[in-house]
């Protein structure tokens, strides 16, 4: 596709984010959960300046503890700044934990880490007092997950832990030779890492410039003044930026409610309005719970095909979990039902499609989008959101709009798709009809009083 053509249907997304300039044949789809493991591995014992890993959680088992030790072999073979961002309710639930697991990179290499837990402003007073250890997660996290090293960076929805490294499916894109692009995301990680708290040696946690006002404790209004001002300003600067001519285009989109940064939904909320007759739509998330504004696009203000990919209840990530988290997977099937429901009311079917991702032994986490134009996917997002009420409104988000018309590049992104959508199959009402697909009652309540929460 030529770039004019490009431009055309994607040069209004400058309008509101950053855009980057590079060469498609440096970007590697990965495909599988261990390459991307062997590559965190290889890269932090590699690296020679820098290390960036931003993610909800680290793991604390024997494969987590090898990416750990990776990490120290950059750290002692040269003198790589290493900075670990991570969310400070997730981070810290259990005995170990991710602080535990890094605290001896702390206690031996001193000022060259920093490791950073962000707390949600939203999460205060008797909220936090009296909501419990894993229910306070849905108030809000961070959820970017962001692995950069020296100039290159993977972009993904995985967090970094052992299910993310063996049979829960992801996505992860691999951008080479991009030190522009790494100097943003880096920056912009630098000032959310200056907003959190910081772990000390001894497992301690706290705010290090007095100047700044306390997540939870301070006034709510001033921290949130504090941290929007920064970043917003920081996102102008670069969006001012001309990127150079190429043949492919990165876009930083950035979702932080708590902050009233909502870039990624304004783009995201424009896609799905998509005309062109000619270009489809294959939209992926794992937890399947799309905000009313954005169903309201998709149904009712574009006429482009869609096709749409969740988990199965067998690929979600919730099955067979304990107590109330156990009914996660049905919670989801009530809400894939109602959508349902919603497209053949407004006799829609041929064009919106829902179809379940189902793997042996393999759960389901992958988040994204492909704009295919002319049977050629031209664009894709790839990042955290998963396009449901936490990702708008309550976590930190972070995802890429790659838009490109390097043939090498399209080429994996159509493997990507395939193969993915190859292991699911469509979904009908009389699938969801089926015994063992029935919601409890219960569920149904639930989930339209904490819908927003999911």
């Amino acid at each position: 596709m030529e770039k004019g053509g490009l431009d055309e249907l994607f040069g209004w997304i400058s309008e509101f984010a950053p855009s980057f300039s590079i060469n498609g044949n440096d970007v590697t789809v990965l495909k599988e959960p261990d390459s991307f493991y062997q590559e965190l591995k290889k890269r932090s014992a590699s690296a020679k300046e820098r290390i960036f890993l931003t993610s909800l959680y680290l793991g604390t088992g024997k494969i987590e503890q090898e990416l750990v030790d990776a990490i120290g072999e950059g750290l002692a073979g040269n003198k790589v700044k290493l900075v670990v961002l991570l969310d400070h309710t997730r981070g810290s639930r259990g005995n170990p934990n991710s602080r535990t697991t890094l605290l001896p990179l702390i206690q031996k290499y001193g000022n060259t880490v920093t490791v950073a837990l962000y707390h949600t402003p939203d999460l205060r007073g008797l909220l936090k007092r009296w909501i419990p250890e894993r229910f306070n997660e849905t108030i809000g996290l961070q959820h970017m997950k962001i692995y950069l090293f020296d100039d290159s960076l993977i972009i993904s929805g995985a967090n970094l832990s052992d299910t993310y490294f063996t049979n829960r499916q992801d996505r992860y894109y691999l951008f080479n030779h991009c030190k522009p692009l790494c100097d943003f995301f880096a920056g912009l990680i630098d000032i959310i890492v200056r907003y959190s708290f910081q772990l000390s040696s001894d497992n301690q946690l706290e705010i290090r410039d007095p100047s700044l006002e306390h997540p939870y404790e301070g006034d709510k209004t001033t921290y949130v003044n504090q941290v929007s001002g920064e970043v917003t300003s920081y996102l102008d600067r670069y969006r001012t930026r001309k990127a150079e001519s190429g043949d492919t285009w990165v876009f930083p989109l950035f979702q932080m409610n708590p902050f009233n940064i909502r870039l990624d939904e304004a783009v995201t909320r424009r896609l799905f309005q998509t005309d062109p007759t000619d270009s489809r739509l294959y939209l992926a998330t794992g937890y399947f719970n799309l905000t009313d504004d954005y169903k309201e696009e998709i149904l009712h203000r574009s006429r482009t095909q869609f096709d749409i990919l969740t988990s199965s209840p067998q690929a979600n990530g919730f099955l067979n979990a304990g107590g109330i988290a156990g009914s996660i997977p049905a919670a989801y099937t009530f809400v894939e039902s109602e959508f349902l429901n919603a497209v053949n009311n407004s006799r829609q079917e041929n064009r919106i499609r829902m179809w379940e991702y189902s793997r042996d032994r393999w759960t389901f986490h992958v988040k994204g989008l492909w704009y295919f134009h002319r049977n050629v996917p031209v664009m894709t997002l790839i990042g955290s959101p998963n396009f449901g009420f936490r990702s708008v409104f309550r976590d930190l988000e972070a995802q890429v709009a790659v838009v490109t018309s390097n043939p090498n590049l399209q080429a994996q992104m159509l493997e990507e798709q395939r193969s993915l959508y190859a292991s699911s199959s469509m979904v009908s009402d009389q699938v969801l009809q089926r015994l063992e697909r029935r919601v409890p009652l219960w569920v149904k309540y639930f989930m339209r009083t904490f819908r927003t929460y999911f």
